[in-house]
């Protein structure tokens, strides 16, 4: 990474990483060694020069007329947004969404395994759900604390988010995932994305024709 700091790097270029990151695995499977910026673009709809843009903001990854050393730039992008290491992650709420997450293997490879499964309903409480037993919403701060777990994806009902997500950033939870159609209020230093498909599916109605 250049010597640029996180405050001079627009969000909006952090949020592109990733795709470039799924993008140049999907490239990898297909045995290809090398690429370049306008394949990149034409596969992620994203133009080349924006592309080589938001790489420079971290230094030069490639060389003009031979393209990115795939397997090179993914490890640069790994490093980049930290995910070369395993990142521990919390999911609270065992309903059908929370047993979903959790059952997900798309994370195992990625930097990220989920380590616990959390509920506030008795008769969820001490059940076993796949490789999980869900524990009690109370053991949250203690077990989060004493593991140093950073990451939790909220599942749980829009009237819970709140408080549940209050929880997490006592116990020391930096970054939170929330499935749940609400927004919510947490520090300036915490971080915290929604994944919302009602509202993605009002956008995308908007352009369909009646």
């Amino acid at each position: 990474m250049s010597a640029k700091s996180q405050a001079e790097i627009p969000d909006i270029v952090i949020g592109r990483l990733p795709l470039y990151l799924r993008a140049l695995r999907r490239l990898q499977q297909e045995d290809k060694s090398v690429t370049s910026s306008h394949e990149l673009g034409r596969r992620l709809d994203i133009s080349s020069a924006q592309i080589r843009k938001d790489l420079s903001h971290f230094g030069g990854f490639g060389k003009q007329g031979t393209g990115y050393q795939i397997e090179y730039l993914i490890d640069k992008l790994q490093d980049v947004l930290q995910v070369n290491q395993e990142w521990m992650v919390a999911v609270v709420g065992a309903g059908n969404l929370g047993i979903a997450i959790s059952h997900y293997r798309g994370f195992q490879d990625r930097g990220f395994r989920i380590a616990h499964l959390f509920d506030i309903s008795p008769q969820k409480i001490g059940q076993r759900i796949g490789e999980f037993v869900v524990q009690p919403v109370h053991s949250m701060h203690k077990i989060i604390r004493d593991e140093g777990i950073k990451i939790a994806m909220l599942a749980v009902p829009a009237e819970d988010a709140q408080a549940v997500a209050d929880q997490l950033v006592e116990a020391g939870v930096q970054a939170i995932l929330n499935y749940a159609p609400i927004n919510i209020n947490v520090p300036p230093e915490i971080q915290i994305q929604y994944i919302d498909p009602v509202t993605r599916l009002q956008h995308m109605t908007f352009y369909l024709d009646g």
